[in-house]
């Protein structure tokens, strides 16, 4: 609700504000028209399989060291282990994010899901606390991915001696780079995720291929790692018993799961799709996450076979030439150097670019959550400042772990596996609720193992909870004091009266227009009779002429929404308003506010002293909405309305 002309922004704010984030209609704010203009190419959507590409830089990106890993948490076992992973990946992961796809498809992901089952201050905390894990997911995503990049590309047999010791530097200059393609546009990053992952999924498929034939013209390595095997571990029973113990080491193959759903408003749909059912977005997304997920599985089982048959163990630990680069190492070892170059330049692409789907999730969610709690600024459901923000904060986060991908390691699988783990449980309530017997029990079943997984890992390596503490944190702080600085604005969106409301308005205009803030109590005779007793006693006022406003707090911790004032004369004798809102102070501000933009009369009201200490009323209004409710009142209207002639005036007794 504008009450003054503003002047018209300055170019460079004109610019960082443009292309408003669509991902937070349909929450009770519109985006200014210059902004919708940029922003409208963006969310007519995109093909599935383009938007597939955007995730896969994240997900399929992980094949430059997930066979690493595999190899050095289980040795010998790593096909088997992995194998263990894609079973977890088809029959867990995939229906989990199909169904929260269904459940949630506007991009919020499980926590949209989970949202609707706390309301009040716990359910904002606990939000805000997914939130944290999201930004651990997705911006140690940004940088361990950048670092990773900066890995291959400084081992890089012809690179070696000219940049040693400048992986710092290079990541940081990976992250500015990404963060600069986001300032440029979103459809230029699809775009680049497209040419990326065709060209990477091309290559590495040349080096399976490669790998499988030389496995089958060398046939000892498939007999030496079966006698190998036998000999070390004995029978199939206690392979498959050691692979479950070091699947939780594998578990960052499961990392692209949370980015695909939370890009999916950029998926386009049917031409018929509408906000309240994209059906063909639904559809779409599916195709997009089992795609995915069959492509990657089938690259994940034929990497773990020809890196465990065909690369000698010592080169998969630190300082080997397989360390973190085992499909690096083969297409060096069996096609070539130039091949390997190209294949080379790919993956530290790909890697690179990874963080991509990462920056989309960040501003999808961020722009949904804070702003309508409060939580922070308006400008932070523009994409350019979000981007601004969060490349900042990559910059930090890589130089406090200078660069380093195993020290990321820990946080990154921390932040994937909580946001797993809630899903399942989300998914689990959801089928429950819909008398869904059948998917409860299977769902309630992957909840358990990826939280077996998500404790075996906080338990191996705790550096991740920490890291992630950290983040919720310092969401929560930020926010909350955002909040703080944000409490005495109008917060509220609309104003809607029903007929009597509006014919008490029309009434008064004639005359001079005076509100009575009341608390309701009992709502009987002599509590209104006393009512005005007091105020005309108080002021030295005559007559009776008054209208009681009557505001009920509903939920507190929302902060912004729409207000619907409805009038009834009690008694026979008593006009009230009723309102109900997240705030007193806020809803008697904007009835007072649209009562003098309706009328062009200057309305009057009339409060009495709040009993009690005004710091402690501070406290009650910021969590509650009520207590310091007269100067609160006045506080808002001054921040709504700096022209003190215009303003509504404000009694109080």
């Amino acid at each position: 609700m504008a009450t003054t002309e503003h002047p018209p922004p300055s170019r460079l704010r004109a610019w960082m504000l443009e292309g408003l984030s669509d991902m937070g209609k349909g929450q009770g704010r519109e985006a200014p028209p210059a902004a919708e203009a940029e922003a409208e190419p963006e969310h007519k959507g995109q093909r599935w399989y383009r938007v597939m590409c955007l995730t896969g830089v994240d997900y399929f990106s992980t094949l430059g060291y997930q066979p690493g890993i595999a190899a050095l948490a289980a040795g010998l076992l790593s096909p088997i282990a992995t194998i263990v992973l894609v079973i977890v990946t088809l029959a867990g992961a995939l229906p989990v994010y199909r169904r929260v796809a269904e459940e949630s498809p506007h991009g919020e992901g499980s926590i949209a899901m989970l949202e609707r089952l706390l309301s009040f201050w716990q359910g904002k905390l606990f939000v805000l606390t997914l939130l944290g894990f999201a930004a651990t997911d997705f911006l140690i995503t940004i940088t361990l991915s950048a670092a990773d990049a900066s890995t291959h590309l400084v081992e890089n047999p012809h690179l070696a001696d000219a940049l040693h010791d400048k992986q710092l530097i290079i990541t940081l200059a990976l992250v500015a780079l990404l963060g600069a393609v986001f300032l440029k546009g979103f459809l230029e990053a699809i775009g680049v995720a497209v040419a990326l992952v065709v060209a990477y999924l091309g290559l590495n498929a040349v080096v399976v291929a490669v790998g499988l034939w030389h496995v089958f013209t060398e046939g000892h390595v498939v007999t030496d790692w079966t006698s190998a095997l036998t000999a070390e571990h004995g029978n199939v029973f206690a392979m498959i018993g050691v692979s479950l113990l070091v699947f939780p080491k594998l578990a960052l193959g499961l990392s692209g799961f949370e980015t695909g759903v939370a890009v999916m408003p950029h998926v386009q749909g049917d031409p018929q799709d509408t906000e309240e059912s994209p059906k063909g977005r639904i559809r779409d997304t599916k195709k997009l996450l089992t795609t995915a997920a069959l492509i990657m599985s089938v690259f994940l089982i034929a990497t773990s076979f020809i890196t465990t048959w065909l690369i000698p163990e010592k080169d998969f630990e630190s300082g080997g030439q397989a360390n973190g680069r085992a499909l690096a190492y083969l297409a060096h070892e069996y096609l070539g150097n130039a091949f390997g170059t190209v294949y080379d330049i790919s993956t530290i692409a790909i890697l690179w670019f990874a963080g991509a789907s990462a920056m989309a999730g960040l501003l999808n969610l961020m722009p949904r959550y804070l702003p309508r709690y409060g939580m922070a600024p308006h400008w932070a459901r523009a994409v350019r400042p979000m981007v601004i923000v969060f490349t900042l904060v990559a910059f930090l986060v890589t130089w406090i772990f200078d660069a380093d991908v195993d020290a990321q390691g820990g946080a990154y699988a921390t932040g994937v596996l909580v946001l797993m783990s809630s899903a399942a449980i989300a998914v689990t309530i959801a089928a429950r609720r819909a008398g869904q017997r059948g998917w409860t029990i299977g769902f309630a079943t992957v909840s358990a193992v990826l939280l077996y997984v998500t404790g075996a890992n906080v338990v191996e390596r705790p550096d991740g909870v920490k890291i992630g503490a950290c983040f919720i944190a310092g969401i929560i702080l930020v926010s909350l004091l955002s909040r703080l600085a944000r409490a005495f604005e109008l917060r509220v969106t609309s104003v809607t009266l029903d007929d009597m409301a509006e014919r008490f308005i029309r009434d008064m205009a004639s005359r001079k227009i005076r509100f009575i803030a009341n608390e309701p109590d009992q709502r009987d005779k002599a509590e209104y009779r006393d009512k005005i007793e007091q105020i005309r006693e108080d002021h030295d006022l005559p007559g009776e002429d008054f209208v009681f406003v009557e505001v009920t707090v509903l939920d507190p911790s929302e902060f912004e929404a729409g207000l619907t004032v409805r009038g009834e004369v009690l008694h026979n004798r008593y006009r009230v308003l009723t309102l109900e809102s997240s705030s007193i102070p806020n809803a008697l501000a904007a009835l007072l506010l649209y009562t003098r933009d309706s009328t062009g009369c200057t309305p009057h009201i009339y409060f009495e002293w709040t009993e009690g200490n005004p710091f402690a009323n501070f406290l009650r209004f910021f969590l509650f909405g009520q207590g310091e409710v007269a100067p609160v009142t006045r506080e808002v209207l001054r921040e709504a309305e700096p022209d003190r002639a215009r303003r509504p005036r404000v009694h109080t007794g």
